[in-house]
């Protein structure tokens, strides 16, 4: 009875599974990544982690222990030398799971499982991304008060917007009405000049008429 075995049997017997997980660590070990179901990927994940972790620490004790785990002293050895020489900064999570298309026939759901450190593409991009977004945000961490403190810097520089454009519009509107006024102050002195003129015109002809008469009359 299976009480309390929460684990996946993989619809085999213990001796079975355990000759199957060894066989897929070794040879995700040797090709540091390989084809499966998604079900025996998650088994194989949790079988070949504990063992990497081990691989850190190069003894004579941690190597028995590996091979009594994997029985091939080729894939202990790639696994205390090249692998941990890569994850040895990593604190955990060695292997990733991407899933891929079903399976013909029953339509299982397949993936790949590799080894974190091994896929260079997605090193690359990580990297590329990383110095961008570095790049972009001046190689500070964003939060939420920053996320918050950027938008109202952003709303802030809005608003200047919006009051240096309102100005730019003032002064344009100053400066087209400003000839108008001129031409209006032209007109007005013009207008002046020309009553001033017309007033003058007009008192010396008053003061011509008395005269005329005044020499009729001594005639």
């Amino acid at each position: 009875m299976r009480h309390g075995k929460k684990f996946n049997h993989l619809g085999r017997k213990k001796a079975h599974r355990e000759a199957m997980l060894m066989n897929m660590a070794n040879s995700l070990v040797e090709h540091k990544r390989i084809f499966t179901t998604v079900a025996k990927a998650k088994a194989l994940k949790k079988y070949i982690e504990p063992l990497v972790t081990k691989a850190k620490n190069d003894t004579m004790h941690s190597r028995r222990t590996v091979f009594s785990y994997l029985r091939n002293k080729y894939a202990v050895k790639e696994l205390f030398g090249e692998v941990a020489n890569k994850v040895a900064d990593r604190p955990g999570g060695y292997t990733r799971i991407l899933k891929t298309e079903n399976r013909l026939g029953d339509n299982a759901e397949m993936c790949m499982i590799e080894l974190v450190d091994f896929n260079e593409a997605m090193l690359e991009a990580k990297l590329t991304t990383g110095k961008s977004s570095s790049s972009t945000s001046g190689g500070k961490k964003r939060t939420r008060r920053g996320k918050t403190g950027a938008k109202k810097l952003e709303a802030k520089g809005v608003e200047t917007e919006l009051g240096e454009t309102k100005e730019k519009e003032l002064k344009q509107n100053e400066e087209s009405e400003s000839p108008q006024v001129e031409g209006k102050e032209e007109q007005t002195n013009q207008a002046e000049t020309t009553s001033s003129k017309d007033a003058l015109n007009r008192e010396q002809t008053e003061d011509n008429s008395p005269s005329t008469e005044v020499e009729d009359t001594d005639k």
